[in-house]
């Protein structure tokens, strides 16, 4: 296959040794150590902050109360589309009594601090949570039980927006009428529209990315739930089915509700390789391994390897599936691991793509919003690799550079250390741990009043004084990691700076992982 070579300036071993040590351990402050256990326990809380629908009495965020519980009750699926779609499944006297299915879209996550459930990024937030629990649950000691319930809350709902055969609902709420309002989320009277990807409108990338949640959440439960593993081992088929064939991008079926929001910029063909490589590594089936090979260059493997994130899964593909060629196993996957080792190459500091940077103060920088989803999606593949390596015993040759597991460990974890305080501004950027931490997170149900200290409602445009106000939240919304500081460790702790200053679900799901290994594994080698 075609893959694009990665150059770099003349680099001496010793003068890139020197880089590699000044960005690792540049701070303005190098600290004793960090409480990895406590972040780890505060990175999970947060996802209950997120959560949307009926709360279970064991929430620990007790200032969220239960928030769009109607979700889905606009969108009836009709009786004529099932029978002509599925006539094999559905037969005319299975609804003798009913015209229309009423759709139970309540529960799930909202992404960020807006009140819209978009689809894809909570189903590769659902997938980086289930990847954490699989490589790094055997770490996480008490906050494992959290972790797995973290990943069942984003698979409940995915199961029920799978429920249609062929039909994948995507997103709950229209964004343009949520951002128009602040209000937290108990109090929505925003339009709460239900978008849905069907044969006519395909959306292989959410599609694909959905088939993934659903294929990696099968291997958490596999043990501890063997029914429900099944389950969502036969949905992810089903769904990943219903990818493939209705091949289509969901931003050209929905443009104008998941753009520019959600858009799908990278193209489906990612999601759908993204997807087969899950559902191989949890059903172990020849047809995903043949698919994978058979369409490694058509679907495009090696491009933008040193992208990840909810749009982007190329460099995740590529760790994934090399793990089987560094066990071993999979020697016709091997130009996987070939990109596997450039997407290493590319990200270190003094030798990165230019595509990459670091800050003076060490943070790695990738251009576009919310800096901090780079840092923790990229920081967890380097980890993950690491330990890949370690079992092969294998490094990676980056020129005149071999790349230790030993170094990518110590550059994630340097990553991790900069979002935990040791940084130019002594700030962690996740709400609740240190001394000090962001205070006016871009976040609705943190910035305004809770029900318990606000019983009244809020309406639409009343929240907007707490918007404005320079007064910190009155709700902390414990474990959130927000956007982040820019390229010059500058952070400005102030609502209107969105871009810098509100947390997303797919920030912490990859720091979830990385947390649960530095809980037990602290120390630089």
């Amino acid at each position: 296959m075609a893959r694009k070579s990665l150059t770099s300036p003349e680099i001496s071993p010793a003068t890139l040794s020197l880089v590699l040590l000044v960005v690792l351990l540049s701070s303005s402050a190098i600290h004793a150590g960090h409480d990895y256990r406590d972040a780890l326990r505060k990175s999970i809380m947060f996802f209950e902050g997120q959560r949307s629908g009926k709360l279970p009495p064991d929430q620990r965020l007790r200032w969220r109360r239960d928030s769009a519980l109607r979700d889905g009750s606009s969108a009836g699926v009709s009786l004529h589309y099932l029978l002509l779609s599925f006539p094999a499944t559905f037969r005319h006297s299975d609804f003798a009594f009913f015209t229309n299915f009423q759709v139970d879209l309540s529960g799930g996550y909202y992404d960020a601090g807006d009140n819209v459930k978009f689809g894809f990024p909570m189903a590769f937030t659902t997938t980086m949570l289930s990847w954490s629990v699989i490589d790094f649950g055997r770490t996480m000691g008490p906050e494992l039980k959290n972790a797995v319930g973290a990943v069942r809350w984003g698979t409940d709902y995915l199961l029920k927006a799978t429920a249609v055969p062929g039909v994948v609902f995507v997103q709950v709420g229209d964004a343009y009428s949520d951002h128009n309002c602040w209000e937290r989320p108990e109090d929505m009277d925003t339009l709460r529209s239900v978008y849905k990807i069907d044969r006519a409108h395909p959306g292989s990338d959410v599609a694909g990315e959905t088939a993934a949640a659903l294929a990696a959440a099968s291997i958490v439960f596999r043990k501890r739930d063997p029914a429900y593993s099944r389950r969502l081992l036969d949905r992810a088929t089903r769904v990943f089915a219903f990818a493939n064939r209705y091949r289509g991008a969901y931003s050209s079926s929905l443009y104008h509700a998941v753009c520019p929001f959600y858009c799908d910029f990278n193209g489906y063909q990612d999601e759908l390789l993204w997807g087969a490589a899950w559902l191989h590594k949890a059903s172990r089936k020849r047809v995903y391994r043949e698919f994978i090979v058979k369409n490694e260059v058509v679907l495009r493997a090696g491009d933008t390897i040193n992208e990840f994130g909810w749009d982007n899964k190329h460099a995740g593909i590529n760790v994934l599936i090399s793990k089987e060629v560094l066990m071993g196993k999979a020697e016709y996957f091997e130009s996987f691991k070939q990109n596997a080792d450039e997407f290493i190459c590319s990200i270190l500091p003094g030798i990165s793509h230019p595509q990459v940077q670091y800050s003076r103060g060490g943070l790695l920088v990738k251009t576009g919003g919310s800096n901090m989803q780079h840092v923790t999606s990229l920081s967890f593949l380097l980890l993950a690799y690491s330990n890949y390596l370690s079992h092969a015993r294998k490094v990676v040759p980056c020129g005149e550079l071999t790349a230790s597991p030993s170094l990518l460990r110590q550059v994630a974890k340097r990553q991790v250390d900069y979002i935990l305080g040791d940084n130019p501004l002594g700030m962690s950027y996740m709400v609740g741990y240190g001394q000090r931490f962001p205070r006016r997170i871009h976040h609705r149900g943190s910035s305004v009043p809770s029900v318990s200290a606000h019983p009244a409602r809020i309406g639409c445009k009343e929240g907007s004084r707490y918007f404005l106000s320079p007064n910190p939240n009155p709700n902390l919304l414990v474990g959130a990691v927000v956007g982040g500081p820019n390229v010059t460790d500058a952070f400005p702790d102030s609502r209107p700076y969105f871009v810098q200053s509100e947390p997303t679900t797919y920030i912490n799901a990859p720091l979830v992982g990385l947390l649960g290994y530095f809980s037990t594994h602290s120390s630089w080698r």
